[in-house]
């Protein structure tokens, strides 16, 4: 199994944008996406300083913009050629926007627009008060989390390889890397305000808004969500969080433990890309990375599609899509589904018992249900396979 990662903001860097510009219809797309934006795209990628790309308000249209202009390479050229649920795609806090968009919940124009509010709501919200985010590296993760709810502040990233963002008030976190947990080193990061934080209110109200005249389609591929790392079935569920994101922490270190549990074998990140793919390399063990970051990428990502998604071929095959637990609990399947019955796609296959009630699992897609993966009160977390579907209609 493949994934494809998208990241998020910190990840950009002056000018990489330029090497995409010389392939046919990459200017005109993103002169078009800059109307959109209400940014200079072009001269944000490819000529801009460090300092004006990491205005919050251009910086998030330019990742997600980035990240399309590769995906849909790469999408013409393999990406559309393998079977949906052999491909995984996850983003990094923005970069949520850009899977949405490969995973066919947004279109392009929907997420770069989208993202362009979002980057300018954050930055007006930034602007109210002052307030920042720190890194800390190492440390043990739980003293880490106390300390930080006993500062005032906020666990605003979990990325793993023990790596937790606070953030919050200026002056609490200065008083925090003052008395830094023991075993740690807090790095403050340089942004316009504390992401991902109640803080962030005025822009989620704001984005609620938008989404009110956003129809979103069904996921055609597996797609994370930073909320919790568990797979979104149903396209308005994923809009409604991507809203709720801006205030709510990334959970990227569930999103990389689904991985794990999906058995991924590679991964691809797209440009501006190196940052996910390091906390891929720490967190996923003899996983294959390939990154992306300029067309002289686009042969070996090509190859890694190849060799770790699965591909038609004229033969005759039997077809399978996982249907994964979404959220942590007890699983219990229905009791009437037996193997060898036909499931039509949005079916109830069971639920998920959790402390704050039952969560629906529903198939992806219509076909025979082949094997239970998953038995009755089974422990299972986000991610978890619960059953394998095949046939005709797969």
């Amino acid at each position: 199994m493949l994934a494809v990662l998208a990241p998020g903001q910190g990840s950009q860097k002056p000018g990489f944008l330029a090497p995409w510009l010389d392939l046919p219809g990459i200017e005109a797309r993103l002169r078009w996406w800059s109307a959109l934006a209400g940014t200079d795209l072009v001269h944000l990628g490819t000529t801009a300083g460090a300092e004006e790309i990491r205005d919050t308000a251009k910086t998030q249209p330019l990742l997600v913009s980035a990240a399309l202009v590769a995906a849909d390479h790469l999408r013409t050229a393999d990406l559309d050629h393998v079977a949906g649920h052999s491909v995984v795609v996850a983003g990094h806090s923005v970069g949520e926007l850009a899977a949405a968009a490969i995973a066919g919940v947004l279109t392009p124009e929907t997420a770069v627009t989208f993202a362009a509010v979002r980057g300018r709501e954050m930055a007006a919200a930034c602007a109210e008060e002052p307030t920042g985010m720190s890194a800390v590296l190492g440390g043990d993760p739980d003293e880490v989390l106390t300390a930080i709810e006993a500062a005032g502040l906020y666990p605003a990233n979990r990325n793993g390889a023990g790596q937790i963002v606070a953030a919050g008030a200026l002056d609490a976190l200065e008083r925090f890397t003052a008395v830094a947990p023991p075993k740690t080193r807090v790095i403050a990061l340089q942004v316009a305000g504390a992401f991902h934080t109640p803080y962030m209110a005025p822009a989620e109200k704001a984005l609620a808004s938008l989404a009110g005249g956003i129809t979103p389609a069904t996921p055609r591929r597996i797609l994370l969500s930073n909320a919790d790392g568990a797979s979104v079935a149903d396209g308005a569920t994923m809009l409604a969080r991507l809203v709720a994101q801006v205030t709510a922490p990334v959970r990227f270190d569930l999103c990389l433990r689904t991985l794990h549990d999906l058995g991924v074998t590679a991964v691809l990140e797209l440009p501006p890309a190196g940052t996910l793919a390091g906390l891929a390399k720490r967190e996923l063990r003899g996983v294959e990375i390939v990154t992306v970051n300029t067309p002289d990428d686009l042969k070996a990502a090509s190859d890694l599609i190849a060799r770790h998604a699965v591909a038609p071929s004229h033969e005759p095959t039997m077809a399978f899509v996982l249907a994964v637990a979404t959220v942590g609990g007890t699983f219990e399947p229905l009791a009437d589904l037996e193997v060898g019955t036909h499931i039509k796609a949005g079916q109830v296959l069971g639920h998920i018992v959790t402390r704050q009630g039952n969560a629906e699992v529903t198939a992806h897609d219509s076909g025979r249900l082949v094997e239970w993966l998953a038995h009755h009160d089974d422990p299972v977390s986000p991610g978890h396979p619960l059953a394998r579907l095949g046939g005709e209609d797969l």
